[in-house]
C-alpha cells in the first residue's frame, strides 16, 4: 500500500516521493538549449534556464543513454534566496564542466513555445520556425516530460525525468546544488 512509509524509499537509483512537475527542453538545433520547469503544461514557467549545451548535442547524448546535469551555485552568506532563484550556475554534464547556466525571465519566444506545447504533457518533436535568423540556427526541437522534483535540503534539489513506461529509471537527471 503506497503511503508515507514508501515516500522516501530508494528505487531505480533515486528517491521517490517528490512532487511531479512538467519540464521542457527546447531550442534551435544549432543554438543553446533552454529548460523550462512548470507546475503543469498549461501554466507559466516557474523557472527558465539557458544551458551552455547546444540542443543537438544534448539530444545526441540523451540518445546514447543516461544524462546527468549538475548545476552548482555559490552560497552567499548575506543573501537568503530560494535555490532555483540563483541567477547563475556552473554547469556539468556527465561529470564534465561544460560552462554555465543562466536563469532568466521567459522571453516572448519562450512563451510562444509554451503556448504551442500547452496541450502536450510529454513527447518530443520539431516545431515550425519562421525564416530569417531563426531558420539559420536549425529547426526548433523540444522534449517535454514529467519530472519528479525531490528536495534534499534548502541547498539541493533534483529533477528526475520520468519515463512513461515506468519500468526503467530516468534518462535525464538535473541536480541543483548550492555549495
Amino acid at each position: 500500500m503506497p503511503g508515507p512509509a514508501h515516500a522516501g524509499r530508494a528505487h531505480d537509483g533515486h528517491m521517490h516521493g517528490g512532487r511531479q512537475m512538467s519540464g521542457t527542453l527546447f531550442g534551435h538545433r544549432k543554438s543553446r538549449v533552454n529548460l523550462a520547469i512548470q507546475e503543469h503544461p498549461r501554466c507559466l514557467p516557474m523557472l527558465v534556464l539557458e544551458l551552455s549545451l547546444q540542443t543537438g548535442k544534448l539530444l545526441q547524448d540523451m540518445g546514447l543513454g543516461l544524462v546527468r546535469i549538475a548545476l552548482e551555485s555559490e552560497k552567499s552568506a548575506s543573501e537568503k534566496i530560494k535555490l532555483v532563484d540563483e541567477p547563475i550556475w556552473s554547469m556539468y554534464c556527465n561529470g564534465k564542466k561544460v560552462g554555465y547556466a543562466v536563469k532568466r525571465d521567459p522571453t516572448e519566444d519562450d512563451l510562444k513555445v509554451m503556448q504551442l506545447l500547452h496541450a502536450v504533457s510529454m513527447g518530443a518533436g520539431v516545431l515550425p520556425v519562421e525564416g530569417g535568423a531563426a531558420a539559420a540556427e536549425g529547426e526548433m526541437t523540444y522534449m517535454r516530460a514529467h519530472f519528479e522534483r525531490v528536495v534534499g535540503s534548502r541547498d539541493s534539489e533534483t529533477y528526475y525525468m520520468m519515463n512513461p513506461d515506468g519500468n526503467s529509471g530516468p534518462e535525464l537527471s538535473i541536480f541543483f546544488v548550492r555549495v
